[in-house]
């Protein structure tokens, strides 16, 4: 493919240039002798276009909700620039092997720019400082990497986030109770400054409530974070609140809290939006979401890299913001517009 593309991009730059064969002279010129005045002249060939530039858009995983609004978001980013983005990333989000066999294959097909969002903030160093070197400047979104040499990083402020789960169910629970937090996975930066926010604002606010689980994680899917939460719920019996820092631990949990007829009674704070966790937030199963742009992650983490790309100057550090969604608050439109985005337009 790579030597077609070559092949092609010379034979557009050689009509762009107009090359011409070996002269009479036997010469070889790159211009054309001016016709006779008393012949007509060709009409004048208009310049041929740039291929569309390529740019690798890949995400933690492709099952969850959460990556179907990055996808819809970059696809918008790309149309608008007229680039193409290439979207492909590992099926589960801990298969971190092939997240790097992905960034490698991007690499060898010589893409313009990687927009990524890491599965671990240094298994996926190495291969970015690859794709450096060889020229592909990469911006990081979601979940940073332990690596300066990005273009940017565009996410949510994650601490900020996890704090403001801690303020919902510090203020659900009056200031005390026991509440249980369960992890996502080790190595995701994301989820875990979330998991440190919500620690530390939940001790610097709310120093009454007790924390009686913060060491234990869902893991990738919500069949293992609906394992766990099972385990938590039947070893601490006494839970009056819980908080879980992405999608599939939320869901896992709430499945688990349904299963065990304790939905609704617990008070659970979540984080991220699908379509059946916004169905329990109105039923009153769970009593807050924090809610980030997925959609602007992707679109501003490709716009970031066709700035860059153009020479303009890109901000290191680019906030999509985060909302808590109650259901007091669900149906105002802002907040619509986060539960339930119009993707089909973009992913189509």
């Amino acid at each position: 493919m790579t030597t077609r593309m070559g092949l092609l991009a010379s034979a557009v730059l050689c009509m762009a240039i107009g090359c011409s064969g070996p002269g009479a002279d036997g010469r070889t010129g790159t211009g054309k002798q001016a016709p006779p005045s008393d012949q007509p002249q060709s009409p004048e060939r208009s310049p041929a276009k740039e291929p569309p530039r390529t740019i690798a858009v890949i995400p933690k995983g492709t099952t969850h909700e959460f990556w179907k609004s990055v996808h819809a978001g970059a696809n918008k980013a790309g149309r608008e620039a007229g680039v193409t983005i290439a979207w492909k990333g590992p099926v589960r989000e801990d298969d971190r092997a092939e997240q790097i066999k992905v960034v490698e294959n991007f690499i060898a097909a010589r893409v313009a720019g990687i927009v990524l969002a890491p599965l671990d903030d240094k298994a996926l160093v190495p291969v970015v400082k690859d794709a450096i070197g060889e020229g592909i400047p990469v911006v990081i979104i979601d979940s940073d990497l332990s690596f300066a040499g990005r273009v940017s990083f565009v996410a949510t402020d994650n601490h900020a986030g996890g704090a403001a789960a801690a303020q919902r169910l510090g203020t659900l629970l009056g200031g005390k109770g026991k509440v249980a937090m369960m992890r996502y996975q080790e190595g995701s930066a994301s989820t875990m400054k979330r998991e440190q926010g919500f620690l530390d604002a939940l001790q610097k606010k709310f120093p009454e409530i007790e924390v009686v689980s913060s060491n234990q994680y869902g893991g990738a899917t919500t069949e293992t974070a609906y394992k766990t939460a099972e385990n938590l719920l039947v070893r601490f019996g006494e839970l009056d609140g819980i908080f879980c820092p992405n999608e599939s631990t939320t869901f896992g949990m709430l499945r688990a809290l349904q299963d065990a007829k304790r939905a609704g009674t617990v008070r659970f704070v979540g984080f991220d939006a699908s379509s059946k966790l916004v169905e329990a937030l109105g039923q009153g199963q769970i009593h807050g979401l924090a809610v980030q742009n997925p959609f602007a992650m992707g679109n501003l983490g490709v716009k970031a890299l066709v700035d860059h790309l153009a020479g303009s100057p890109v901000d290191k550090r680019i906030d999509t913001g985060v909302e808590m969604i109650t259901a007091d608050n669900m149906g105002q439109p802002p907040m619509q517009a986060l539960l339930s985005p119009d993707l089909d337009k973009w992913l189509k």
